[in-house]
């Protein structure tokens, strides 16, 4: 298959838009071509006259770690062009950083997942091309999720840098399609395109939205493998708990948990016993690890590996959103008092509880807080949720 980056560097009718502009490029270590080339190289190799850049969270370079680290604008030290960071002083480009360029390029990476700032880092160009009369292309990419939706939508009044619009956690588009849902649902009038992939098989095996010949690069520092892709609508919450997502590990956001003081073993057998429907599709494995950095750092944790790959996967049963659910539910049914909910300033919000900003309101806390609820409680709030998103985005699928 042939992604976007790809097919505007081999078909010189597709750049011809591209003569006489100036072109800025958004950007990270995994907005590569098929032969590992990064696109702001091949695409000054093309002839295209690039001049600015924009890196978003973690960076162009993908050095910065941890949530919350933010990068500073440079001026590249080879090419000469500055490069601007949408997670620094401005999470939003600023009228300045526009005047750069007449035509903005798109070629993030992206998991497939509303929390993934990449998401909003999109409509925040969007909506800022609208006002200065500028053209966004999404060079688009596969969503390594595939198809599948999950998940609640985000509620009226809690938008943030990690919910930008009434979407559910996992939501089955590609960048592509999401700008054009953004341009829909926000009534934008921007010069919005996109260029497609060829050869897309979402459904299809063993890749389920990812191809089997491209190699996987991390978007993100943590974003380090295809299981954790499938996975991350689910494991992302943990950040918002006080247990462990497996940061400071080599297989971070691949735990359900980890804590030194919760067994694993007795949680996953609460699972089997409350909502067992929601362990398919993935594997679920005992481990042990010992942070290097993060939360409960040098403390030996005890957790549960999830495997959503190989013979273990089954694209259509895995469910990491509920999966994560009943993990919480299980510990909070087995450790009443236990402090689930890390309060600390989650992406600059200072109001709210970080679970409730990654999952856009207060309803799965709620659901795992209340002694008397139930698996087909929140199965009944997430299905009315998800069959109203996919009706909303069946009109702006590209493949």
């Amino acid at each position: 298959m042939t992604f976007g980056i790809d097919r505007l560097l081999a078909d010189a009718a597709l750049r011809a838009p591209l003569e006489g502009k100036r072109v800025s490029l958004v950007a990270h270590p995994a907005s590569v071509t098929a032969d590992l080339t990064h696109s702001l190289d091949a695409l000054i190799a093309a002839g295209v006259n690039v001049t600015s850049a924009f890196g978003p969270q973690h960076g162009l370079k993908g050095d910065k770690q941890d949530n919350m680290v933010e990068t500073e604008d440079e001026i590249d030290p080879v090419l000469g062009i500055p490069v601007f960071s949408l997670y620094g002083e401005v999470r939003r480009p600023t009228a300045a950083m526009m005047d750069t360029a007449d035509v903005f390029l798109f070629d993030l990476q992206d998991l497939g997942c509303r929390i993934y700032t990449f998401v909003t880092t999109l409509l925040y160009l969007l909506e800022e091309a609208a006002k200065s009369d500028k053209s966004v292309w999404v060079l688009d990419r596969p969503n390594p999720a595939g198809r599948p939706v999950e998940g609640t939508l985000l509620a009226p009044g809690q938008e943030s840098f990690v919910g930008a619009a009434p979407m559910p956690m996992r939501h089955g588009l590609t960048m592509g399609e999401m700008g054009h849902w953004f341009v829909r649902h926000f009534d934008l009038d921007v010069d919005y395109r996109v260029i497609a992939m060829e050869g897309w098989e979402p459904d299809a095996a063993p890749g389920y939205g990812w191809p089997k010949d491209r190699i996987w690069i991390n978007p993100s520092p943590n974003a380090a493998s295809l299981n954790m892709a499938r996975a991350y609508a689910g494991t992302v919450m943990i950040e918002g708990a006080t247990l462990s997502e497996g940061r400071g590990t080599t297989r971070p956001l691949e735990v359900l948990f980890g804590a030194p003081d919760v067994d694993a073993k007795a949680v996953l057998a609460e699972m089997r016993a409350f909502a067992p429907e929601w362990r398919a599709g993935c594997a679920l494995r005992e481990c042990w690890f010992t942070p290097t950095f993060h939360k409960h750092v040098g403390e030996l944790c005890h957790g549960l590996m999830i495997h959503a790959e190989g013979r273990f996967y089954d694209h259509q049963a895995f469910r990491p959103w509920r999966l994560q659910a009943l993990a919480f539910k299980a510990i909070r049914r087995l450790y009443p008092d236990y402090e689930i909910w890390r309060d600390f300033p989650y992406e600059y919000e200072l109001e709210r509880l970080a679970i409730d900003v990654i999952n856009g309101g207060p309803a799965l806390r709620e659901w795992v807080d209340d002694a008397a609820s139930e698996a087909g409680d929140l199965e009944r709030l997430a299905a009315i949720d998800e069959a109203q998103w996919r009706e909303d985005v069946r009109g702006i699928m590209l493949y």
